[in-house]
């Protein structure tokens, strides 16, 4: 069947490719006129979309971002392998370089499931595996991926306190202090988290970004703090630059 006999199909998959290459929500009519789209028919499918959700409406801006749906998507493309070994080998010459464990994760809805753990030798055991899944706004990779998020895609992730789980009674746990966290994460160009996942032991974490900008993985080193300084916690987070940097030309396949 040609695209042509499915004209709705072929719209719809349309509308949402537009949408992943915003750096935000935009209005109904901007994706009409930059689709060539009647604005009815616009109207109609983003309610479908919204209905099942892969859109969110922002009915006070009268907006139209991706949805949970949608990452969800995004998120079981990359368990598929290809991340995973694009990533692999990556992440493998960081642990060589540090001496330190590190992994690569993936969002999927509020956690982080991690796709690559790499052990360094004679480091203490993490609670991280592959396929472990945590909550993203108490780890270092899930923050750094959050920080990455559209506005309107973290309310859709965190609508109200209930949405935050606890662990050893730290992290943010409510939206305000979320946005505080994930602002310094901005400011700082990396993301930490110290002794809320394990007691003792801390991480570093960057976003990847694919062709379009947006985060398509986290990568982070896990160490205990006995043996990094705060200080050179920067200097981690420069080497994951690089590598995040490699693995985001892999994913561009540049």
């Amino acid at each position: 069947m040609t695209p042509s006999k499915v004209p709705a199909a072929q719209s719809t998959l349309r509308i949402l490719s537009h949408l992943a290459t915003q750096r935000g929500p935009v209005p109904a009519s901007q994706i009409a006129t930059a689709l060539g789209l009647p604005r009815s028919s616009v109207y109609d499918l983003l309610a479908v979309l919204a209905d099942q959700g892969f859109v969110v409406h922002l009915p006070e801006e009268q907006r139209y971002g991706l949805g949970l749906a949608a990452f969800e998507l995004s998120s079981g493309f990359s368990r598929q392998q290809p991340l995973s070994h694009l990533g692999r080998p990556l992440v493998a010459a960081l642990v060589d370089r540090l001496g330190e464990s590190a992994h690569l994760v993936v969002l999927h809805g509020r956690d982080v499931i991690y796709l690559v753990e790499e052990r360094a030798p004679r480091r203490p055991s993490l609670v991280t595996d592959v396929g472990v899944r945590l909550p993203s706004h108490l780890t270092a990779s899930g923050r750094a991926l959050l920080a990455a998020l559209p506005a309107a895609q973290l309310r859709a992730l965190y609508p109200n306190a209930a949405a935050f789980a606890t662990r050893h009674g730290r992290g943010p746990r409510t939206t305000a202090e979320l946005r505080t966290l994930l602002e310094q994460v901005r400011r700082d160009g990396y993301a930490l988290e110290d002794g809320e996942i394990t007691e003792g032991m801390a991480s570093v974490a960057v976003a990847v970004r694919d062709h379009a900008g947006w985060p398509a993985a986290g990568i982070a080193v896990t160490f205990s703090r006995e043996r990094i300084a705060e200080a050179d916690w920067p200097a981690l987070a420069a080497q994951l630059d690089g590598t995040a940097a490699q693995l985001s030309r892999r994913i561009r396949g540049t």
